[in-house]
């Protein structure tokens, strides 16, 4: 006899419940969305189409009590997020042997998405909001509710439909093709301003599904933990700072939500002075509470915190130090008191710069949130003339001996709209819209411009992930030593041009375990390569199949990788044929991964540095020891890389043509259009230039 049913699993099978909930008062104990301003985004039908749009999820019978209700949110939040159908089951990852399914691969799916939602996860948990502000794993509660019902229902023969957020539908399909496909915010380009967000977004018909937020593959800062890392000690070699490590060097920065808290971490594992400024009490808190950040490091004094910077420096500590404070008073205090700063960058959401991703200077936090909320107009002029001043700042240290980044998250943009002095002289005129197809126009490169790019996309290497959907320790620790062996083994017979890259990343799954605590899903990441991502993955499958690993493993990766982002100044800033305007690389890997064995695919508009400015294109892969699973992952993940090794080598960058010419050799198969190099003064002289 079949085990009974337990109250989460009938939950989750009931979908929009039978009977209409009692109403839920707003839990103070978790971070909330801020309000989104709706005078002036929606005009009075607009609103009423909202609420129609809303209503439709439910029965006729409970219109009425809904309605009112459902406005009021409109109203007071600027969003309908129907809180009264938020769940009352704990919200995180289970095992996957807990999830209703007729297919395993669904409940994977399921496993994940509420990982994305889990309170010690999530940025603003009960908004459906993961991380960056407004990433959105779905727009509203019943949306959750549908989507988790059709994945407990679906077989291996269905394909759930997700359109920014909403469950279109189960169809027929195969047991090749994915089991979900996701979109979001995919709009018709004359439509994709942000003003269009906040329009299209309050009427429930699209969402900002940031880069893995809406398509369920974020694993916590632990992701983005890695990426900093590697980031960081790759901006000490290239000045000269340091070679495995960047002691004594001070890293000035700021942002502690769930993307740039990791900037703490980072800073002790490189063994860098870090300095993070942070607006944000709660966002403090949180990374305390995370582990991220002693409460003894956090600072509201200039006085106190600049005597202690020296001291670290001088003890060669690597040490996270917080100012609770504006990042402009700490920028502009350096200047006028002479410190040497090695290293700087931003890590706040400017992105969002609308919604509070950015706090004037003069304000605290919650006096800048109440100012948004009453005189917009006034808030955006001081966030435009506190983005001048922080430039202006940066610009002296700079001269001083500052290398200063831009780390995508739309900074230089934001703050050549507002007026400031970023630009490269000559080029102050393509703030008012015009574009440079060859270079861009910031006197300050984007973070993958100069770093990542050269360093680590056009070589293949990039955030490869995964997830143990059994939820235990001991699988992830035996995953941790199955990557290393074979990094091992890499490193070996490696060229030598990425024995650097396996180096860093060996000792970063060796140190993973104490370095990173476990937050949310039993994840990790490392930077990869194809064959690095291939030869792993087929290890996982094999410790399935033989049972050193006791259940399956779901893959994936940032979208923030090789192929998966066309964003020009950010993912493809190195991009230098005038295509990283295009967005045909992210379109074609995520249909490439659909037919080539994808679990889920998704296609996103907007993320990291914004609605309208990227499109980029994910996966998630669940192996469960079978051949099938083999065949799957070679197809899919040389495809996912190669891809974009591929476009960048037709855009000549040097180390991809190299690295693409390498990969032709060992796989006769592949076949890549290469170019002939023109000379540019051959060029010029025929232009008459």
């Amino acid at each position: 006899m079949a085990n009974p049913l337990t109250k989460f699993q009938r939950q989750i099978l009931e979908g929009i419940p039978k009977r209409l909930p009692n109403p839920q008062t707003r839990d103070t104990a978790v971070s909330h969305a801020p309000r989104r301003v709706i005078e002036g985004v929606l005009k009075p039908d607009e609103k009423v189409l909202a609420l129609q749009n809303a209503l439709r999820y439910f029965p006729v019978k409970w219109h009425e009590t809904l309605a009112p209700e459902f406005a009021d949110e409109l109203e007071q939040f600027g969003r309908i997020y129907m809180y009264r159908f938020r769940p009352d089951y704990p919200m995180r990852a289970r095992a996957i042997e807990e999830y209703p399914c007729q297919s395993k691969q669904a409940a994977a799916i399921m496993l994940m998405i509420q990982n994305n939602l889990d309170p010690k996860v999530a940025k603003h948990p009960h908004e459906l909001i993961t991380y960056g502000g407004n990433g959105a794993v779905f727009q509203n509660w019943a949306q959750y509710r549908l989507t988790m019902r059709y994945l407990a229902e679906m077989t291996d023969v269905q394909t759930l439909v997700m359109y920014s957020g909403h469950p279109l539908g189960l169809f027929p399909s195969h047991a090749d093709a994915p089991r979900v496909v996701v979109t979001n915010g995919m709009m018709i380009p004359n439509y994709s301003k942000k003003e269009d967000w906040n329009k299209y977004n309050a009427l429930g018909v699209t969402q900002y599904g940031q880069m893995t937020a809406g398509s369920y593959m974020y694993i916590g800062p632990q992701g983005i933990v890695h990426g900093t890392t590697i980031t960081l000690l790759n901006a000490g070699r290239i000045h000269g700072l340091g070679k495995d490590d960047l002691r004594g060097v001070v890293y000035v920065t700021s942002g502690l939500g769930g993307m740039s808290g990791a900037q703490a971490g980072a800073a002790v594992i490189t063994r860098c002075v870090g300095v993070i400024a942070e607006t944000d009490a709660e966002s403090i808190a949180q990374r305390v509470a995370d582990g991220y950040v002693l409460n003894e490091n956090v600072y509201t004094n200039l006085d106190e915190l600049i005597p202690r910077i020296e001291a670290c420096r001088k003890a060669q500590e690597g040490i996270a130090l917080v100012y609770q404070g504006n990042i402009v008073d700490l920028w502009e205090r350096f200047v006028r008191d002479g410190v040497k700063i090695e290293l700087g960058s931003d890590q706040t959401s400017c992105h969002n710069i609308h919604d509070l991703g950015y706090t004037p200077q003069g304000f605290t936090f919650e006096a800048a949130k109440a100012l948004l909320n009453t005189d917009k107009p006034k808030f955006m002029e001081a966030v435009a003339e506190t983005l001048r001043r922080h430039v202006a700042a940066i610009n002296t240290m700079s001269e001083r001996g500052t290398y200063f980044w831009d780390y995508g998250n739309a900074f230089l943009k934001e703050a050549g709209d507002a007026g400031a002095d970023v630009f490269k002289p000559g080029t102050e005129k393509l703030a008012l819209g015009e574009v440079s197809v060859r270079t861009s126009p910031y006197r300050y490169p984007s973070y993958v411009e100069d770093i990542m790019g050269p360093m680590c996309f056009d070589y293949g290497f990039g955030p490869f992930r995964w997830v143990c959907c059994s939820g235990k320790k001991s699988d992830l620790d035996q995953t941790d030593k199955i990557a290393a062996d074979v990094l091992k083994a890499m490193l070996k017979e490696a060229h030598k041009s990425i024995k650097g890259q396996l180096r860093d990343n060996l000792l970063w799954i060796k140190n993973a375990k104490k370095n990173i605590p476990r937050v949310g899903s039993a994840s990790r990441i490392l930077y990869a390569d194809a064959e690095g991502r291939m030869r792993i993955a087929k290890a996982f499958n094999d410790a399935i199949a033989n049972g050193t690993l006791s259940g399956p493993v779901v893959l994936g990766r940032d979208h923030h990788d090789v192929s998966g982002t066309d964003s020009p100044y950010r993912e493809t800033a190195n991009i230098y044929d005038g295509s990283r305007f295009t967005a045909d690389m992210a379109v074609q890997n995520a249909i490439g991964d659909a037919f080539r064995g994808a679990t889920w695919v998704s296609l996103h508009n907007g993320g990291g540095v914004g609605w309208g400015e990227v499109v980029n294109g994910g996966f998630g892969m669940v192996i469960d020891g079978s051949p099938e699973s083999d065949r799957r992952l070679h197809q899919m993940l040389f495809w996912d890389v190669n891809n974009g090794i591929a476009r960048r080598a037709w855009a000549r960058n040097p180390h991809a043509l190299d690295t693409i010419q390498r990969t032709m050799k060992a796989f006769p198969d592949l076949q890549v259009t290469l170019p002939f190099i023109a000379n540019e003064d051959l060029a010029k002289k025929a232009l008459k230039i």
